[in-house]
C-alpha cells in the first residue's frame, strides 16, 4: 500500500521541486493502491511543487452530454485521475470542448487562456505556453502514447498537406459548435509504422534527455516540454517531409 510518506519520498527522487510547471499523465492502475485515495498522490505533488509552478492536467470530454466547462466529466481514455483532478475545489479549467485542460496553483490561469477555438493545440494554446515556460511533462506509469505535448510539435513540424478535420460538438450553452483543427486522433499522415506517438517516445526516452525513477509500482519519467517539442518537430519532419509531399 502506497502512503504519503512513501509517495513523497518516491516523488522527492525527482527534481519537480524545481521545475516552472507540471503537466501530468499518470496511471493510478499501474501505481498501485494508494493509503487515503488518489487525492493523496495530487497532495504530494503540489506540496512538492514550488509555489508559483501550477500542475496541469489534460482534461477533454466525453460526447455522451452537450458540453459544459465546469460540469462535464472528463474523457474516460485519458485515466480516472483526470476525473478526480478536475472535481478539485481549487482546480481551475479552461472553456474548450476538445481542448478542455485544468490547472492548480498560481500561474494555471495563464497557462489556460486564452484557447484557440481553432487549432486549439497549436500556436496560442496551453501547450505553446507551457511549452514557453519550459515546464516539464511527469509521466508515471502512463501509456507509451500518452504525451500531449506531441499534438504541438504536429503544428510546428514543416511538413506539407498534414491532415486536418472539422468535427462538430455539442454545447449545454449554445448548442452546435464546429471546431478544426490538425486531426489529433488518426494522425496528420497516414504512415504505415503504427503509432507515431509511442514510437517519439520511445526514441525521445533512449536520447539521455529524461529523468527515470519510480513511484509506487509505477516508472515514472520527467522531462522538459522545449527538449520534447525540438526532439518530436525534428522526428515528425525526418520521418514524414518526403513522405507526404
Amino acid at each position: 500500500m502506497n502512503t504519503c510518506e512513501s509517495l513523497r519520498d518516491d516523488l522527492s527522487e525527482l527534481p519537480i521541486a524545481k521545475v516552472s510547471a507540471v503537466m501530468l499523465h499518470a496511471s493510478l492502475r499501474k501505481i498501485g493502491p494508494i493509503q487515503g485515495g488518489p487525492e493523496v498522490l495530487l497532495d504530494v505533488i503540489l506540496e512538492l511543487l514550488p509555489e508559483d509552478s501550477p500542475l496541469l492536467m489534460p482534461l477533454g470530454s466525453n460526447d455522451n452530454e452537450p458540453f459544459n466547462a465546469k460540469t462535464s466529466p472528463a474523457e474516460v481514455e485519458i485515466g480516472a485521475l483526470a476525473e478526480i483532478f478536475r472535481r478539485r475545489k481549487d482546480t481551475i479549467v479552461n472553456d474548450h470542448v476538445a481542448g478542455r485542460f485544468g490547472a492548480i496553483g498560481k500561474g494555471g490561469e495563464y497557462l489556460l487562456n486564452p484557447t484557440p477555438l481553432h487549432d486549439y493545440l497549436g500556436p496560442g494554446s496551453v501547450l505553446e505556453r507551457f511549452t514557453q515556460i519550459n515546464g516539464s511533462v511527469l509521466r508515471i506509469g502512463a501509456d507509451l502514447d500518452t504525451v500531449t505535448l506531441t499534438h504541438y510539435a504536429e503544428y510546428l513540424a514543416d511538413i506539407p498537406n498534414k491532415k486536418r478535420v472539422t468535427r462538430s460538438y455539442q454545447r449545454a450553452d449554445i448548442g452546435d459548435q464546429e471546431i478544426e483543427s490538425l486531426d489529433d486522433s488518426d494522425g496528420i499522415v497516414a504512415w504505415s509504422g503504427g503509432d507515431y506517438f509511442s514510437q517519439i517516445l520511445i526514441e525521445f526516452l533512449n536520447s539521455g534527455q529524461v529523468l527515470i525513477g519510480k513511484v509506487g509500482e509505477a516508472r515514472a519519467e520527467l522531462f522538459e516540454a522545449q527538449s520534447f517539442v525540438r526532439f518530436s518537430v525534428d522526428w515528425l519532419e525526418s520521418n514524414f517531409k518526403k513522405l507526404n509531399l
